[in-house]
């Protein structure tokens, strides 16, 4: 359990409490472990500094190295090409995975999506890493979260984080423009990020 976030010990009991199981979490990851943040302009950290993205926010919270490998505009199909140098060059203990926005933005077919996203995780979990899945949520009036991420983390029994992206885009104050976080809004995405990590 993270020591530096009492919220994490407060989750658990309140999920004993009501009889449910508390939120799978990635981990526990070493002192010396490597995190990977795979993904497009949210994990790039879009709309904010460089040291206010969500990746250096959550390497404080951590005390773990947390590479960004966000690139921006980029579609799944691209990512799933650029992921294994990435893999074998870092190493990584831990990946985070925030990919899909693009192409749900650009309306391309979910099934694709989905096939590429799940082909990511194969990679990841072929070289030995665990994978933390984050959901995007679709473009629309009222944003909700595409259902293909929520079905790929049953499929693998991941660690997901499917909400916090969706509650901080439908928040003009946690927003810099339509479609990525503030410095405000990154900040809450790691820490909700960090509940789903354990360290040790």
């Amino acid at each position: 359990m993270n020591a530096a976030h009492p919220v994490v010990a407060g989750l658990i009991l309140a999920a004993a409490a009501f009889g449910c199981s508390p939120p799978k979490q990635a981990g526990p990851l070493t002192p010396d472990a490597v995190v990977l943040a795979f993904g497009d302009s949210l994990t790039q950290g879009t709309g904010a500094l460089p040291e206010e993205s969500y990746t250096a926010v959550l390497e404080k919270l951590l005390g773990r190295r947390v590479i960004n490998a966000g690139l921006g505009g980029e579609v799944s199909a691209a990512g799933l090409a650029r992921l294994p140098e990435l893999l074998d060059q870092h190493r990584p203990a831990l990946v985070i995975l925030c990919h899909g926005g693009n192409d749900l933005l650009q309306k391309r077919d979910p099934a694709q999506i989905e096939e590429d996203l799940r082909t990511m995780i194969r990679l990841i979990r072929a070289r030995g890493a665990d994978v933390l899945l984050v959901g995007v949520p679709r473009p629309g009036l009222v944003l909700k979260t595409a259902p293909f991420y929520g079905r790929l983390a049953r499929e693998f029994d991941l660690p997901y984080e499917g909400a916090v992206l969706k509650t901080i885009l439908s928040s003009g104050p946690l927003k810099s423009d339509a479609i990525h976080p503030n410095r405000a809004g990154y900040r809450r995405l790691a820490e909700g990020l960090a509940l789903r990590i354990r360290t040790r």
